[in-house]
């Protein structure tokens, strides 16, 4: 009965292998324009799941993961897109700069099931201090 039962699961994990899932990184329209330091941090701990430049882990070729991966990244994609900035207007571009720093602010993002796996996304209170600015300087209206 053992043998039967793994013999169907692995059957089932097999066929699962062939379910379709979108791993597409469409061409980048406008990226978000960020001054130095804070391209460095978002880049680093943002673009894998917010923009067109995600870089698919081995673990997002095998399913049932792969489905998780995918799903994360296409919601992500949803919520800010730094490779789809122009698609924002000037008051969509500072409420999404608003939610990116309270997500942030509150360690909210990344999400702490996404940083065991990419130890390069975590924010130090250094990279918090380097946004910042930034972000209080679009919500105020000048280019910091």
């Amino acid at each position: 009965m053992l043998k039967k039962i793994t013999l169907v699961v692995l059957v089932l994990f097999v066929v699962i292998q062939f379910v379709p899932v979108d791993r597409e990184n469409p061409p980048v329209e406008q990226e978000i324009a960020l001054p130095g330091e804070v391209a460095s941090v978002v880049e680093r701990a943002c673009y894998n799941c917010h923009s067109h430049e995600t870089d698919w882990p081995w673990y997002g070729y095998v399913a049932p993961v792969s489905w998780l991966v995918a799903d994360h990244v296409h919601h992500a994609r949803e919520h800010v897109n730094f490779s789809t900035w122009n698609r924002y207007d000037a008051e969509e571009r500072l409420e999404k700069i608003e939610e990116i720093w309270e997500e942030v602010d509150e360690g909210a993002m990344p999400p702490w099931y996404y940083k065991p796996v990419h130890p390069e996304a975590r924010l130090s209170d250094a990279d918090r201090a380097a946004i910042r600015p930034w972000v209080e300087g679009q919500l105020q209206g000048t280019s910091e």
